[in-house]
């Protein structure tokens, strides 16, 4: 079965089931005030480490370095602030695991390693001269 299809098969079931056992723990009005809290505490996070990240980036261009690791980091955390939008504790944690900079460092970590090693194998430069050469110029081709 595909992955895609599969994950949205299950992961409202997850949801699903979290909601009953922590509603019934804690109560349901407790329930969604914690939902509606980790959504807000989420994307207002969110926002700060984005910021942060265009940051670093704009240090990483001004030193003339690839900003690998800030793109996928933005990607990340955009993608961490929707599934901090959608209802649910799975996602949450999934969430909160996207948007923290060491969890984010640990998973993807060893993807931008592999663009800044690919970056410096390219300083091959040709060097040369040109001339440029005027409309009424005889020498033209």
């Amino acid at each position: 079965m595909n992955p895609v299809l599969l994950s949205i098969i299950l992961i409202p079931i997850l949801e699903i089931y979290l909601f009953i056992k922590i509603g019934s723990q804690i109560g349901a009005f407790n329930t969604i005030l914690l939902i509606f809290i980790t959504a807000f505490i989420g994307v207002y996070y969110a926002k700060y480490e984005g910021l942060n990240t265009i940051r670093s980036a704009f240090t990483q261009i001004i030193k003339n370095q690839t900003p690998a690791y800030e793109i996928i980091s933005g990607a990340a955390i955009a993608f961490a602030a929707i599934l901090l939008i959608i209802p649910g504790f799975a996602t949450d944690l999934l969430g909160f695991l996207f948007i923290f900079p060491i969890t984010r460092k640990l998973i993807f970590g060893n993807i931008s390693n592999k663009f800044k090693k690919r970056d410096t194998k390219k300083n091959n430069f040709i060097e040369g001269e040109y001339e440029d050469i005027e409309d009424n110029d005889d020498r033209k081709i």
